[in-house]
């Protein structure tokens, strides 16, 4: 069971901890358990029963009218509000329900309301997109169990590739080749794989080579094929210092390619500025990237 601080869920819920506070002292709305040091922590029930307070109160309902609702009533709420319109910050914090109850059946309706109402594409940047973002500092901190990441990750993974899989293929004279890989030691594909769909949804050629390829073994291939455009994706496997190495050898490496990487390291701002390595901050980026090639 994994322990919650209440920053912990104060970014997950939406709530500012000082109106975490307020409501357990004044409606008795949550009982944290303490540690021995008497830190309080929070549980996956406790967690489960702020979103979905979360989510009423986003609605317009008053606390103290959710305060008195029991588990059965506040259910009862949330399901009559799931069958209408939802925005989407309720759809967000569905999804973090759907993951702490492993809940796939959830899942599921989230995203196909949101792909019927909205797309593919626009329910991955808008919804999915957010989503990780509001559970990756508590994934990086231990608070979520990891399980419970794997298990939204791969379903969010077997929507990407059925996406994939579901494009026509096209090519015309605009047509670029793209290689996309991730670096030795690098497993985390989700975003490689969006990029992967957005490049063949408009047209383009892609070699994906996946998880943890060898440099060795991408300059070989590289060499084979002459790919115009190299993309991947490094967040945990190099640190500042290797990073700045790898991509300066990748640059060396590739000189007659343009080289596309995403990373999370601060520090990237100090990589010696090379004309052929582009650092693409948000997938917003990358679209407008894609939108001058396309004109080329």
């Amino acid at each position: 069971m994994a322990k919650y601080s209440i920053k912990d869920i104060e970014k997950l819920s939406g709530i500012k901890a000082h109106t975490l506070r307020i409501w357990e002292k004044r409606f008795n709305l949550l009982e944290p358990k303490r540690t021995e040091t008497n830190i309080r922590y929070y549980e996956d029930e406790d967690l489960k029963k702020i979103l979905n307070v979360a989510l009423l109160y986003r609605k317009g309902f008053r606390i103290s009218q959710i305060a008195c609702l029991g588990e059965e009533e506040l259910s009862a709420k949330i399901n009559s509000l799931s069958k209408s319109e939802e925005n989407n910050a309720s759809r967000i914090d569905n999804l973090v329900l759907s993951m702490v109850e492993m809940d796939e059946n959830k899942f599921e309706k989230l995203i196909y309301t949101s792909i019927m109402q909205n797309g593919f594409e626009e329910t991955v940047i808008n919804t999915i997109y957010p989503f990780f973002e509001k559970i990756g500092v508590l994934w990086q901190t231990g608070a979520i169990n990891p399980a419970q990441e794997h298990f939204i990750s791969n379903l969010v993974r077997q929507k990407i590739i059925v996406a994939i899989d579901g494009i026509v293929e096209r090519t015309d004279r605009n047509s670029k080749h793209f290689l996309l890989y991730l670096p030795e030691g690098e497993m985390h594909e989700l975003g490689l794989l969006f990029y992967y769909y957005l490049l063949k949804k408009r047209g383009h050629k892609i070699t994906y080579l996946g998880q943890s390829v060898p440099l060795e073994d991408l300059q070989k291939t590289g060499k084979f094929l002459s790919p115009q455009y190299l993309i991947t994706h490094i967040y945990v496997s190099l640190n500042c210092k290797k990073l700045r190495k790898y991509l300066e050898d990748l640059s060396d490496f590739f000189p007659e390619q343009n080289i596309l990487f995403t990373s999370f390291d601060p520090e990237i701002s100090k990589l010696e500025k090379r004309k052929n390595l582009q650092h693409i901050k948000e997938v917003s980026q990358f679209i407008e990237i894609l939108d001058v090639i396309q004109l080329d």
